[in-house]
Parts: C-alpha cells; structure tokens; sequence
C-alpha cells in the first residue's frame, strides 16, 4: 500500500514535546518531520517589532531534537512561519538558531531559506494595478497602509517548500507560511492527493489538539494513503476519536465545509470520519477545488503608538455598583485636564474584569454579580512620555474619585504593582489582511540553499 508518514511534534516550535511521544513517532519510521513555527494569534504586535512570540531556549531544544533525528534518520525537517510571524528578522532568529544547534552537535547538511517578507514597491505595484483584494470584514487596503507597515509577510503555499525539496534541501526553514503546506509538501511532490494531504496538514499544524485530552505539546503521526489519511496520537495518554478529529476541523473555520488557500480550496463537503482502531482516526473524501486565480494572503502590522498600563482592583460594592459612571467621570477629567493635547493623540481604555473584562460590549450579562473587580487601565499614546502621563493622570483620579455613597477617602483602589504604572512599549496594529494575486507562487519567496557544516565555504 502506497503510504507517507508526517511526523507533527508540537503545535508550534517551541512549545515543547514529551522525548517520549517523539522517539515513539521516530520508531515508525517518518519520511518528513515537519512543524508549524507562527501564528497571527499573539496579535500583531511581535509581527510589527520583528521579534518571535517564542522563547528562544524553547525553540533551541525543540529544533535541536528534530534536527538530530532527521540527519539520523535521513529525512527532511521542514519549518514555516519561522520566528514566530516569518519576516526577515524572524527568519534570521531562527537561522542563527540553526546554525548554534548544528556547530554544537556536529550536524551538517543542505539547508533551504525561504525568505517571505515581501518589499513594500511589489505591494504598492500590486496595489496600483488592482491585483490586491479584500478580505472580510477588513477595509480595504489604502496606501498608507502599505508604506507604513514595519513588516509584510505572504503566506507562501506549497510550491516554495516542493522547490526546495527538489533542489536537495535536507531542512527547509521558511517565513510566514500556509500552516498546512509544510505537512503537505512533500507527500503532493510524490503525487499524493493534495486536497488529502493539506487537510491532514490542516490537522497536523495543531499537533495532539485533535486528540482526547487534546494538547499542542505533544506529538502526532499522520499516515497518508491513496485515499484517505489516518491520525495517532504518539503519547498511550490520548487518543483520537471521530468526534475530537471532526470537532477540530471546525476549528478558526469560517465555514467548516470550505477552507480556502494559497491557490486553491479544500473541499470538505464529502470529508468522512472514521474510527480505524482505538487511538486513531480514518479520514476520507476531502478533495482540492482549484481557484479562478492564484492569490496569497498578506500580512502586515504598522505602529500606532506607546502603550503604558495600571492594574488595580476595587473591593467596595458602592464603587462597584458605580463604576459605569466613576469611568465617565475619570474620563471627563482627563479630557479636561488635557484640553490642550488632541484627542487623536491619545485613547484611554479601561477594562474591567468581573464585568466585561473579556467581551466588552459583546457581554450579554449586563448585571454586575461580582464582588470584586479588576481595573486595568491602558493610555495608548503617540509617544511613551504622552502615555505615561495619561495614565498615571487617569489613575490618580479613579484613586480618590468621588462618588455618593462612599465611606473611605483613603483611596478606591487597590494597586497590584509597585510602580503602579507599567510602560508596555510600542503598539501595533495589523495593517494589512489581503490577498495579492500573482502568476507564479514562488515569485514572491526567493530561496538560498546554505551548506551547514562540514566543506563550509
């Protein structure tokens, strides 16, 4: 029977993998071994500052373990969205990162780089040229957008990967990438079904979620045949049924039947779901639709400001039972106080956990039940000076806000921290989500190929 194995190890590298579940995955002889490094999920901010949302010692171990087993094992290690968010700096952490493992440890082999931060001319090119489309509910793209993104990524499909596997790359480390298309690459290079293997890939990005318990810190195995895929779980501790396989495939889904990407559409409209034995998961049906046009998602994260943030809590169930006003009250003051300054310099934010500190205006209890609060309160300014004042101003009034009924004048608040007032840094916000359609789907990613250890130039 015709069969490739993808061995998944964590959800994202970093994140850790018991030794354990890893050697019973390197007992079943993988052909690829193969992990999602990034995610938009952290917010735009580690995009934007060109920094990884990983710890780099936790990425060390992670790399140094599958490094060593695949040149053991002779097969390939592929990487994408490295450092996190998979822009030029990202991807420079993660090669150094390499580099240190493969001096350590005495490894050599042909290493790949596929670069995906993409030059803000070819956007704006794109952009004058109609080429870029919205994305919904985003707005659409304007050029300011465009030059004043710190970053911009492309999510590159499997094509990058498929090239260089071809041109002998043992390990392949790539920017920002479809999550699907580092498990899929190699298995739709040897003619597998495609729309098979990037839904397995779909599943395999996550690691052991899809298993009961589910985890993001443990390994999975998939196994991919003529047609259809199956799923086992590496640690004895879970296992994957038809309902945690299934229910994962509704997982950030838009529509569960429809899950578009780089170039082309997985068709779960026929996708069955199967118990094969006690751990694992058969899956079949699932096919690729292909698109009028080949369109990649791009990603950008542009700088808004300087953020600065107080937490504090309030016991006093008057306070509590007022706290809609008092905030309109801290907020009249502040604007006051600061009449001088643009309101477009600066927001004050507070949020207020106990009440509506997760939903916010989506909150539908709307009756206060707690009987404390946690105050968070956030100035975000053009500078970190402006933000720091905003803040400080607007705790010191909640501090020793009036309001009827009150007892104590000794202060409202309760303050966790000493300084009370935390300077956060810069702020960003994701400035670009669209699709830019080209012609080639390696265009966009230049690949090097870099002889690591031994005959180094």
């Amino acid at each position: 029977m015709k069969e490739i194995r993808v061995l998944s190890p964590t959800a994202i590298l970093g994140y850790g993998f018991p030794v354990a579940s890893f050697k019973a995955g390197l007992e079943r002889q993988p052909d690829v071994i193969a992990v999602d490094a990034g995610s938009t999920d952290p917010g735009p901010y580690y995009l934007g500052a060109g920094v990884s949302f990983t710890d780099r010692r936790a990425v060390y171990r992670d790399l140094s373990l599958m490094l060593k087993a695949g040149r053991e094992l002779k097969i390939p290690v592929i990487i994408g969205s490295a450092g996190g968010s998979g822009a030029e700096p990202h991807l420079q952490w993660n090669l150094d990162i390499i580099r240190e493992i493969a001096a350590r440890e005495n490894l050599s082999f042909r290493l790949a780089v596929i670069h995906g931060e993409i030059d803000k001319n070819i956007v704006l090119k794109a952009f004058a040229e109609g080429q870029i489309i919205r994305l919904p509910p985003g707005a659409p793209l304007t050029i300011e957008d465009i030059s004043g993104s710190t970053h911009i990524v492309g999510q590159m499909g499997v094509e990058p990967f498929i090239h260089a596997l071809e041109a002998g790359a043992d390990v392949v480390l790539a920017g920002r990438s479809y999550d699907p298309a580092v498990f899929a690459a190699l298995p739709v290079m040897r003619g597998f079904a495609p729309g098979l293997a990037l839904h397995m890939g779909k599943i395999l990005e996550c690691a052991a979620i899809a298993a009961i318990p589910g985890s993001g810190s443990d390994c999975m195995m998939g196994y991919l045949r003529e047609d259809h895929f199956l799923l086992e779980p590496l640690n004895p501790a879970r296992k994957c049924t038809v309902t945690s396989v299934a229910a994962h495939t509704l997982y950030e889904k838009s529509n569960p039947y429809i899950l578009p990407g780089p170039g082309s559409i997985i068709d779960l409209t026929a996708a069955r779901f199967d118990q094969y034995n006690e751990t694992m998961v058969k899956v079949s049906g699932s096919r690729l639709s292909p698109c009028p046009f080949y369109a990649i998602k791009l990603e950008g994260a542009k700088r808004v400001g300087y953020r600065t943030i107080s937490v504090a809590g309030a016991r006093d169930p008057v306070f509590i039972s007022r706290v809609d006003e008092i905030i309109a009250g801290v907020k009249s003051r502040v604007e006051d106080n600061f009449s001088d300054i643009s309101a477009a310099d600066y927001t004050l934010l507070f949020h207020i956990y106990g009440k509506d500190g997760v939903m916010a205006d989506l909150e539908p209890q709307k009756k206060i039940t707690s009987h404390e609060l946690g105050i968070i309160i956030e100035a975000v300014a053009t500078s970190q000076e402006l933000a720091n004042t905003i803040c400080s101003f607007a705790r010191s009034t909640m501090l020793h806000y009036g309001y009827p009924g009150r007892v104590s004048t000794a202060g409202n608040l309760a303050f966790l921290y000493s300084p009370s007032d935390l300077k956060a840094g810069e702020v960003y916000r994701f400035s670009i989500h669209h699709l830019i359609k080209v012609s080639d789907p390696c265009a966009l990613f230049p690949m090097e190929i870099i002889k690591i250890g031994e005959g180094q130039g």
